[in-house]
């Protein structure tokens, strides 16, 4: 710890002390299915309802391992040929799935006035790594041919996620950077990545309990995904980065991994990258679903918004 205490939001204090108040088991501790479903239980108990809109739609596209089931939201019916966001959820690539991130992909969407489409992609342990990112990145590519099913003609991609799903957002800017799809990725937006190895970071140390997500929860996702430590498609910090597409990046000051997602900024930076890097101050990892019981962080996530709308021009 470093001698003086970091700054904390009083909304998101007093979330914290909730939390530490149920004194509930660590994820490390709990079998697989009940960490799948303390997931579900905190995203549904701290994050606003999900939003109406026209279009919330069910969908699968082909993958590497079978069908990789998607959920189509869109605030109107129809949609003249525009971007699509591409959303890929967070939870380590072992726990989350699009229940977990509806109500967040609904707001995405409806601020934005973009269609957007979540990808449930294969998780470990079941499914180790590479298997995530594999699905995800056939799913942009899925997405960028604008399959008659989707309905919404795509002139180009706008991947975004949370936490793992920050991580497969880099990684699928950095394989279709390498190798095209239809359309281009016009922008991405990784939310609190792990880009590179956090272990020995300062962040870490300062926060390894007692901020949502901690140190021993992160050991556990490791330990079940797998990732290769020498593929940039396991740490995408070891990826080229002069082909980096317009980027919004975004840490939050209290998570353990923030030192890795300014580590990536500092690589997009070194690469002449067009990018735009956001810390927000006094909040925890996973802020982008907690905006129920941590009311200020509904003003994170817009101001995320306002700088996706200032990248793309529209402003």
């Amino acid at each position: 710890m470093t001698d003086q205490s970091p700054y904390i939001r009083p909304d998101m204090k007093a979330f914290l002390d909730a939390l530490a108040a149920m004194d509930g088991p660590k994820i490390a501790d709990m079998t697989l299915e009940d960490a799948r479903a303390s997931y579900v239980a905190l995203h549904a108990m701290a994050d606003r309802p999900a939003r109406d809109l026209a279009v919330i739609r069910d969908l699968m596209c082909p993958g590497p391992a079978g069908d990789i089931p998607l959920r189509l939201y869109d605030p109107r019916e129809d949609r003249e040929p525009g971007p699509v966001i591409t959303f890929f959820h967070g939870g380590g690539f072992v726990i989350g799935d699009l229940e977990t991130h509806h109500s967040l992909c609904t707001e995405i969407a409806a601020l934005m006035d973009l269609p957007l489409v979540a990808v449930d992609y294969r998780c470990a342990p079941e499914a180790p790594y590479p298997a995530a990112v594999e699905d995800c990145e056939a799913a942009a590519r899925w997405i960028a041919a604008s399959p008659e099913a989707l309905g919404r003609p795509a002139t180009g991609l706008i991947p975004i996620g949370d936490s793992a799903g920050g991580t497969a957002t880099i990684v699928i800017g950095q394989q279709l950077a390498a190798n095209p799809a239809d359309v281009p990725i016009v922008l991405q937006v990784p939310i609190f990545p792990l880009a590179s190895e956090a272990e020995n970071s300062a962040s870490i140390a300062e926060f390894s309990d007692g901020f949502i997500l901690t140190q021993s929860s992160m050991e556990f996702f490791d330990a079940a995904y797998q990732a290769d430590r020498n593929d940039a498609r396991g740490f995408p910090i070891l990826g080229d980065h002069t082909t980096a597409p317009p980027t919004v990046l975004v840490t939050a000051s209290l998570d353990p991994i923030r030192d890795s997602g300014r580590d990536y900024a500092k690589a997009l930076a070194d690469a002449g990258a067009d990018f735009t890097f956001i810390e927000m101050k006094g909040i925890t990892h996973s802020f982008t679903n907690i905006r129920q019981a941590v009311p200020s962080t509904q003003a994170d996530l817009e101001r995320v918004i306002a700088a996706m709308k200032f990248m793309l021009g529209d402003n």
